[in-house]
């Protein structure tokens, strides 16, 4: 059906108006500031405002000008016209008139300048945050804030018509899928090989030397940090800080401008690092933020959604108060039709504008609480992107926990959305540091059948990771017992204690050789372990180069070396990512170790290092740190204790030796086939993985 058609009347122009609305008719859809040979149509959702005017920014920074015009049609609380003569790179916001009643939660502001929801690019940042803030002396009783916020926020800036990505996708099925996570600006920050004025930016990881790195490593898909336009939030700003990790959106479908190599060629750039690296057959999965957004609590900033309809954004509770259950102040409302329009809107944009194959939604359990109510996994936002024609094709990866009591959601969601599983992560980093029971590690190895089968899904809907931005890195998880934080600002109160983690006798860096080759081995054998396991691994970026983050597991807001990643030429950092390498090579080689089916009975043999099946005590046994698990020709062969101990070969044989984590580039000492029978030594803390006929 097309969308309904309005007629604007240019005789009702706004205050201070120099540019008059067309008469022409003028369509609602889509959102945002559509730019054709003759000017650019705005339209902006908001249900709560008596008027909205669309403000034209000229000037150079520090003497901006602007221009507004009352958008006077309103059609499906959208606020609509055209203006002549306007054209793209022309800076924009508005400015909303309306009631002003904090209690209620309404906080229009017009003198306020805001971000167009569905700006495809954004420029600026918060200069002053009193003056970006829409309140005075008190969030809740005082008056609105007189102070002008332009100049001191960020701009909305038109752009042309998109053009389609172009194709073709390298459309990876899920089964042969292997993930890196990373960060654009800190994968290649410190890269030798990328020109200076690249690094850390969309076309540094676009580098033929990047994407060779990471070919090697035999990923398949990149799942970048987010990458939608960013706004340091109010408490940083106090502290001069920034977030880096970029978990504080401003704009959903703009490109982040601070990733650039050229100012203002974001969205040129994005497009040719997407292109870059599905030439090479990766795919690009964005990590999306559609749960809050960088305004912050109602003592925070008013930069978009706050002062255009705070209650058609936000779960507001009865107070006026927003509903805090992703732990940053606000929560976007998963309930309301503006939002659930928006996050399916900008997710579509970013598919086909800019090609890219799928994302993964932080804290996606919030986008089935409602209103921040009970989860229910059909929620509207959450079935509008599962049934969406164009997003139902894309890899859609779910964060399924979120800052409520029960928020952990593993295993929660339909059967279109894959999952963080947390479960894997826990268990593998419990065995390798001998703790938990094997039959949870056994689970987890075979593609967590116990979570995911029942609800219709395939191995592979388990996103298994053992390391993630969030958290220590690969090295610092076999380094440190405790968080050591204390760079944040915070005290050392943030971040997890829950770190699983292992420091060989030793808290930190050391210089002991016997301790340094202990935290290899270890981290070896859990690199080992999750390549090999069923369901979909998902790798750090820079665990392969030996990264260190100092023990800090929450490194959320250090745009510094501390985050970045290093690339030294040879010791830990070269083994282990030929290493790496190695075993991904070997899964990739048979369709055994990437298998889209979960198994049957019949199909697994669990073998215990003393020559025998394992039992039903077998599995209850404590002290047990030693396992077999023999799946088609594949025996893996895996054992966390920290003494060397025998094992009994199971029938099968004979057995090639293929893989063994205790050698630094997992290259076995000997290929020699070993009969079916045979006893072996299995080292400490190691995995052995065999071939048999």
């Amino acid at each position: 059906m097309l969308a309904p058609l309005s007629v604007i009347n240019d005789s009702r122009e706004g205050p201070g108006a120099a540019t008059p609305l067309s008469s022409r008719i003028v369509p609602v859809f889509p959102l945002g500031a559509h730019a054709d040979a003759g000017g650019v149509r705005f339209a902006v959702a908001s249900t709560s405002a008596d008027a909205v005017e669309v403000c034209l920014v000229d000037g150079p920074d520090g003497e901006l000008t602007e221009r507004r015009v009352a958008l006077t049609e309103r059609t499906f609380g959208v606020w609509h016209g055209y203006l002549p003569g306007v054209a793209p790179g022309q800076r924009y916001g508005y400015r909303v008139h309306g009631p002003y009643r904090p209690w209620d939660g309404v906080r229009a502001n017009p003198a306020k300048i805001l971000v167009d929801p569905y700006a495809r690019r954004i420029t600026g940042r918060v200069t002053d945050l009193r003056a970006a803030r829409g309140w005075a002396a008190d969030p809740m009783t005082g008056p609105p804030s007189p102070v002008d916020s332009l100049g001191h926020v960020p701009l909305s800036v038109v752009t042309g018509p998109d053009v389609p990505a172009p194709g073709p996708r390298p459309d990876v099925p899920w089964s042969d899928t292997v993930i890196a996570e990373l960060h654009v600006r800190g994968y290649t920050r410190q890269h030798p090989e990328v020109p200076p004025e690249q690094r850390g930016t969309y076309l540094g990881l676009a580098h033929p030397a990047v994407i060779e790195h990471l070919t090697r490593l035999g990923v398949t898909a990149v799942e970048l940090l987010p990458v939608a336009a960013i706004a340091d939030e109010p408490p940083l700003l106090d502290r001069g800080r920034s977030n880096y990790w970029g978990y504080a959106t401003l704009g959903f479908l703009a490109p982040h401008a601070g990733y650039a190599s050229v100012p203002g060629a974001e969205i040129e750039e994005f497009r040719t690092m997407v292109a870059a690296l599905h030439a090479a057959g990766i795919e690009v999965i964005l990590d999306m933020v559609p749960n809050h957004t960088a305004e912050g609590g109602v003592g925070g900033t008013t930069l978009s959604y706050r002062g255009l309809d705070a209650r058609a954004y936000y779960c507001i509770g009865g107070n006026g108060y927003d509903a805090d259950i992703t732990g940053t102040g606000n929560t976007l409302d998963s309930g309301s039709p503006t939002v659930v329009r928006l996050v399916c809107d900008a997710l579509r944009h970013w598919v086909t504008a800019f090609g890219v194959d799928g994302f993964r939604i932080d804290l996606a359990s919030v986008l089935g609480r409602p209103r921040s109510g009970g989860f229910d996994p059909n929620a509207p936002l959450l079935t509008a992107i599962a049934v969406d024609p164009v997003l139902s094709q894309a890899k859609l990866i779910a964060e399924p926990w979120d800052a409520t009591g029960e928020g952990y959601r593993v295993g929660g969601f339909g059967v279109a959305w894959s999952e963080w599983n947390g479960r894997y992560r826990d268990a593998v980093r419990d065995f390798w540091r001998g703790h938990g029971g094997i039959g949870e590690v056994a689970s987890r190895l075979t593609g967590s059948s116990d979570v995911y089968k029942m609800s219709g899904r395939r191995p592979w809907a388990s996103i298994n990771f053992v390391t993630a931005h969030d958290g220590f890195t690969l090295r610092d998880l076999v380094s440190y017992e405790r968080k050591h934080n204390e760079a944040n600002g915070e005290g050392n109160r943030d971040g997890t204690d829950d770190n699983r983690s292992q420091n060989f006798g030793v808290e930190g860096e050391t210089s002991s050789p016997v301790i340094v080759s202990r935290r290899l081995a270890a981290a070896r054998a859990m690199l080992g372990t999750l390549l090999l396991s069923t369901g979909t691994p998902m790798l750090l970026g820079g665990d392969e180069l030996w990264r260190t983050q100092g023990g800090n597991n929450n490194a959320y807001c250090l745009d510094d070396p501390t985050s970045w990643v290093e690339w030294p030429a040879d010791g830990p950092a070269a083994s282990l990512t030929a290493f790496t390498a190695r075993v991904a090579e070997i899964r990739r080689s048979s369709p055994a170790l990437h298998r889209d089916r979960f198994y049957r009975d019949g199909e697994v043999l669990w073998w215990h290092p003393a020559g025998r099946r394992m039992g039903g005590h077998d599995w209850h046994d404590a002290g047990l740190r030693s396992l077999g698990l023999l799946r088609a020709k594949w025996l893996l062969l895996l054992h966390a204790g920290p003494d060397a101990v025998p094992a009994t070969l199971p029938p099968g044989g004979p057995f090639t030796p293929v893989l063994d984590s205790t050698r630094a580039d997992g290259v076995p000492v000997s290929c020699r086939s070993l009969p079916a029978g045979t006893t072996i030594t299995l080292p400490p803390r190691s995995l052995l993985l065999l071939c048999g006929a």
